[in-house]
């Protein structure tokens, strides 16, 4: 069967033919779409398929780990910088090992076309001594998927696959497998003498786990997903990786007139690339992301080939690749068609009309003009847009549920007045922590949780706060007294000015939450809603 698929949605229906048993994971552009998939699966329905949203990214890591020690393929989703939140049990997944199949799905994000950086998870991989796949295509990246999980079960190693947005965000046809593997049974194989990391069996664990090295370094030489392929122009030697290998295809129509090296399968195969050193006068590097396999060509180099690609200038050190861009590489002119025009107009990102947060910041901004020196600091959601005009409201955007431990910062160093803006999704996902020290020392700040009833930026998704957020507030012990709610509009705006007001001049720890369901979700759930009327008056 053949299936016009999203590189997201070849990878999420390749684990439910692979038989999986559950898919963890929070939303984050590039990756939102393979849980999606999945949750819209009538076929992962039927087979009862674990498919809902997780707090975070770390807990989502360790939900697939439990479902792994027992013994069922699990596969956990997010974007590169999911990755930092989830660390700890990432790197620990290596001392622990797998029972049943474990693949960490990654989407760097090159460019930063919603995110904060261009790190390149590659390098995660390596730090944590585990295997890593990078698809060149669509239909490498189902098949991969099918023999990630296999191999993760014969190495008792979680396998990093990694994909970039372009990769993620564009189409192809995926031949489908016509028979599904049935999901694994529970069993009990995952033993404590593995599992539990006291020092002495971390000690052991580190050991056999870094003996393993050479033999996955030799399974990466012989795989199917690392080609060397050899040309008649040994002047120069070509390595390629994820989608660098369908540009470098683009380039010469397939028919690349050098000795090309496609690496897609992880730790780099030393072997192989000595022998293009050996074999080619240059070799240029092409890959997306930072010179990952560049900077270990240069290490294990042995002839006298000289080494081009983003450390030389060859290729621009940031952003994403493009097929013009290779191009140049070689010196071949651009490709032939339709250019973007030049006199388009660029449309900067804004909160859509009608939304809650723009009376938030209205409000806001009205109030702390009394306020000389207030600092107000932001957080990650579509709420950042407030740092932009009309509003430029924040003076600090850095990671999930940074707003309120950096206005707790702030304050513990004297500044006066100090306001967090967060959303209700990454309150949830990373600010709790943080308000919990804000309420352990009664910090000087004021914490506005703005509450669209969903995670907005990525799509709407569940959030996993919804309706609960005062409870919440109260359970880690915040004061009832300075904790309010209003109704973002413009006809309350004199009550949510005086509350503001009111709780900006307290001294000690406040919660205001402002809660209005997103525009985009409302105009969804209407229809929705429109619909099922329809449906019953028909009936």
């Amino acid at each position: 069967m053949k299936k016009l698929l999203l590189g997201d949605e070849a990878i999420a229906q390749a684990a439910i033919d692979a038989g999986l048993s559950g898919v963890y994971a929070y939303p984050g552009t590039p990756s939102t779409e393979i849980t999606e998939y999945i949750q819209h699966s009538p076929i992962a329905s039927e087979r009862g398929i674990h498919r809902k949203w997780s707090a975070n990214e770390k807990t989502a890591m360790e939900e697939a780990l439990g479902m792994s020690f027992m013994g069922k393929r699990a596969l956990v989703c997010m974007k590169h910088v999911g990755l930092n939140v989830c660390a700890d049990p990432f790197v620990n997944t290596a001392m622990t090992g797998t029972n049943g199949g474990l693949i960490v799905l990654v989407a760097d994000d090159p460019s930063m076309h919603s995110s904060q950086n261009e790190q390149d998870s590659r390098f995660y991989a390596k730090f944590a001594m585990i295997p890593c796949l990078e698809p060149s295509s669509q239909q490498e990246a189902y098949d991969m998927v099918h023999f990630a999980f296999d191999y993760s079960e014969r190495v008792h190693l979680p396998v990093l696959m990694r994909i970039t947005t372009r990769m993620a965000h564009s189409r192809a046809v995926v031949e489908i497998n016509d028979v599904q593997r049935e999901q694994n049974e529970i069993n009990y194989n995952a033993q404590p003498n593995d599992w539990v990391l006291l020092p002495a069996i971390s000690r052991r664990r580190n050991n056999i786990v870094t003996q393993q090295q050479a033999e996955l370094e030799e399974d990466a030489v012989n795989s199917r997903y690392n080609q060397y392929v050899d040309g008649k122009d040994h002047s120069l030697g070509v390595v390629a990786s994820g989608i660098g290998v369908n540009y470098l295809e683009e380039c010469f129509n397939g028919k690349c007139p050098y000795p090309v090296l496609k690496i897609s399968h992880y730790p780099l195969p030393k072997k192989l690339l000595r022998k293009m050193t050996d074999e080619c006068d240059n070799v240029i590097v092409i890959e997306e992301g930072q010179p990952f396999i560049e900077d270990v060509l240069n290490g294990v180099m042995r002839g006298t080939a000289v080494i081009k690609g983003k450390l030389t200038g060859d290729l621009p050190r940031n952003g994403e690749l493009t097929p013009d861009i290779v191009r140049h590489a070689f010196n071949l002119p651009d490709a032939e068609g339709v250019r973007a025009s030049e006199n388009v107009v660029p449309r900067p990102p804004a909160l859509c009309q009608g939304c809650g947060h723009r009376d938030v910041y209205a409000a806001l901004n009205d109030v702390l003009s009394e306020f000389p020196n207030a600092r107000v600091f932001g957080d990650i959601g579509c709420y950042t847009l407030g740092a932009l005009p009309p509003y430029k409201a924040l003076n600090s955007t850095v990671d999930m549920g940074a707003s309120i431990t950096m206005a707790k910062g702030a304050a513990d160093a004297g500044q006066w007045p100090a306001v967090a803006v967060i959303g209700d999704s990454t309150f949830t996902h990373s600010g709790m922590t943080g308000l919990l020290d804000a309420i352990n020392e009664n910090s000087d700040i004021t914490v506005i949780i703005s509450d669209n009833l969903t995670t907005a930026m990525t799509g709407g998704q569940d959030s996993a706060g919804t309706n609960k957020l005062e409870a919440i507030c109260r359970g880690l012990g915040l004061n009832g007294e300075h904790l309010k709610t209003v109704v973002p509009l413009p006809k309350n705006m004199p009550e949510i000015e005086k509350i503001l007001r009111e709780e900006i001049s307290y001294h000690g720890l406040s919660v205001i939450i402002p809660c209005r369901e997103c525009m985009q979700t409302l105009k969804r759930h209407l229809k929705q809603k429109k619909q099922k009327g329809g449906q019953g008056n028909e009936n």
